[in-house]
């Protein structure tokens, strides 16, 4: 079963019901919100009402809560060594999983962060300090680490870091990984040999771990660590290769998120989701 779906708004005036009409209107079964504006921390409650004609206006058009993603915040960044910021990356995540939980979503993908010159070991274990303490006040969110470019001091741009994070946390029910194809792409993973990808990711980390799959082409070549996302075919990871990735059979029934760019500024996502399904495979 294909999930295909995009990003879609979320806020104060409709809040679920808003985002779940906007998923429809691009035709999509599945969605992925941010639960507010992800380069701040203003946060208004969730409207139960909003919520529960959500969650009815999904269950009349067939979509599934369970493959509805929330995305943490950009401003979380549990790598950062000053301690006043990591306890604050905390206290934040804490905050959007009750907020997922409230909403009744079990999926949340995050930017794993950024050492910022503290070194790639002392990231990861900063990471996995943050997690873990997340993780006592959590029970019911998957956390989806998602692959990075690698762009700065980005953790979590090759699959030995994002195991390295697996391992140390002691939840393993509560952890997950999100594939990025541009991130991928960007950090110098072959798109186009996905199903050897997906067996290097086996072997290294467990494709039961994948929960979720962000699809997006690249501005850039293969290896440029910049994160540049492009609309499906126009940039040099090519809809050929993007296509064998949404309808590998080894990733099926897991969700499939658009994040590519709006052109002259309207979401392409209705028009990328009937490319996908008019060149089903």
């Amino acid at each position: 079963m294909l999930y295909i779906g995009s990003h879609v708004g979320y806020n104060k005036n409709s809040g679920l019901l808003g985002s779940v009409e906007e998923a429809l209107s691009y035709d999509a079964n599945t969605f992925m919100f941010y639960t507010g504006a992800p380069q701040n921390t203003i946060r208004f409650s969730i409207d139960k009402n909003l919520k529960e004609k959500g969650l009815s206006l999904m269950k009349e058009h067939g979509m599934i809560l369970d493959k509805v993603i929330v995305h943490a915040p950009y401003i979380i960044n549990l790598a950062n060594p000053d301690p006043e910021k990591h306890q604050f990356a905390i206290s934040f995540l804490k905050q959007e999983v009750k907020r997922c939980e409230e909403l009744g979503i079990n999926k949340m993908v995050l930017h794993p962060g950024s050492h910022v010159g503290s070194g790639i070991d002392a990231g990861i274990e900063s990471i996995i300090d943050g997690l873990n303490e997340v993780m006592k006040d959590n029970h019911s969110v998957c956390i989806l680490l998602e692959t990075m470019a690698g762009k700065g001091s980005e953790v979590g741009s090759n699959f030995n870091e994002i195991k390295k994070i697996i391992d140390g946390v002691g939840n393993k029910e509560l952890i997950g990984v999100c594939l990025d194809t541009c991130h991928l792409h960007d950090a110098g993973y072959d798109i186009s040999e996905f199903d050897k990808l997906l067996d290097e990711f086996d072997e290294i980390i467990g494709l039961s771990y994948v929960k979720c799959v962000h699809i997006n082409d690249s501005k850039n070549i293969c290896g440029a660590k910049k994160d540049r996302h492009e609309n499906l075919g126009k940039g040099y990871i090519g809809l050929d290769n993007l296509l064998k990735v949404i309808y590998n059979k080894r990733l099926d029934g897991i969700s499939m998120i658009l994040e590519t760019p709006y052109i002259n500024d309207l979401p392409p996502y209705k028009e990328e989701i009937k490319l996908i399904r008019d060149n089903a495979r």
